[in-house]
């Protein structure tokens, strides 16, 4: 039986750019990126297209679907908040809607 492949990781660093730019978008990350897929809803991604053209809107600058959710989850490992004790999708979402609610709502 031949051996397994190893899964390859796409992963980029400052180190690694060209000298000369190559076709398509120009590297805007700052440290090692895996590209990952996820499934949203569609009632998710409506919102955050419609948060998206509101921001635009307000500041004049462009904020993307990918952006958003980096900042997101960054904004949640900052916060210190320990999830580990989540044990479904719908857990985890309460827990966070608790955590960001405030009484001037």
């Amino acid at each position: 039986m031949p051996p397994k492949r190893a899964r390859r990781v796409h992963v980029r660093s400052p180190i690694a750019r060209r000298a000369k730019p190559g076709p398509g978008r120009p590297p805007v990350h700052h440290e090692s990126w895996s590209k990952v897929s996820v499934v949203l809803f569609d009632r998710q991604v409506l919102h955050l297209d419609r948060l998206a053209a509101v921001i635009r809107g307000k500041s004049g600058k462009l904020l993307n679907r990918a952006e958003m959710i980096r900042a997101l989850i960054d904004g949640l490992i900052d916060s210190g908040m320990d999830i580990s004790g989540a044990v479904s999708e719908r857990d985890l979402r309460g827990r966070v809607a608790r955590r960001l609610a405030t009484p001037y709502r």
